[in-house]
């Protein structure tokens, strides 16, 4: 039986990767969201909380995980983040891989990775597809979220590949910044031409 192409879906914050990704399920294909997985397991009785408690006690609550705790913990302190990724990384591998396994006879799967390139998914995947729209598109999309602020858009920016480099490694670009329908029709046409190609 042949396997599901794999797409590893990504974009810098703002960009519209998650109503993409919506898209794409829309159509039938299986995604794996990355960020979701996170928040089930580190949410209430979540399967990583006691080695987040162990590891940053504080940053929990009822609700489980207390994001704003967790990330003023970790944002700036490369060593406490890298802590962090060591408790939660492999945890979100093995879902990602029974999530595979469910999904064995399915022509096209997504995998819906914030941080593909940087962290090196790229290489787990078939084919790239990055999520674009122009600078002032995405500027006034996350500043329009509550709570940013211009400087921590700027901080969030750093740590992020630039839009620029991800659109020329990416085998597949869709902007984002046309009506709705425009960009559907482009998701549809990609996962026709790469269930085809299976």
């Amino acid at each position: 039986m042949s396997k599901p192409v794999i797409i590893g879906l990504t974009g810098s914050i703002g960009m519209g990767k998650s109503t993409v990704g919506a898209m794409f399920e829309r159509l039938g294909v299986p995604v794996f969201d990355a960020d979701a997985e996170v928040r089930v397991m580190q949410g209430p009785g979540g399967a990583l909380l006691d080695a987040i408690v162990r590891e940053f006690p504080g940053s929990t609550g009822p609700q489980g995980v207390d994001r704003e705790k967790l990330g003023a913990m970790v944002f700036d302190d490369k060593e406490a983040l890298a802590r962090l990724e060591g408790i939660v990384h492999p945890a979100v591998a093995a879902r990602r891989q029974a999530f595979l396994i469910e999904h064995a006879g399915a022509p096209v799967v997504v995998f819906d990775i914030p941080l593909l390139f940087e962290k090196g998914g790229n290489r787990q995947v078939d084919v790239v597809v990055v999520v674009s729209a122009p600078p002032e598109v995405q500027r006034a999309r996350v500043l329009a979220r509550p709570g940013m602020t211009p400087e921590k858009f700027g901080r969030i920016l750093g740590l992020q590949m630039p839009d620029a480099e991800k659109r020329a490694r990416a085998d597949h670009v869709i902007d984002t910044s046309g009506p709705l329908e425009e960009t559907g029709r482009a998701v549809a046409d990609l996962v026709s031409r790469l269930g085809a190609d299976r």
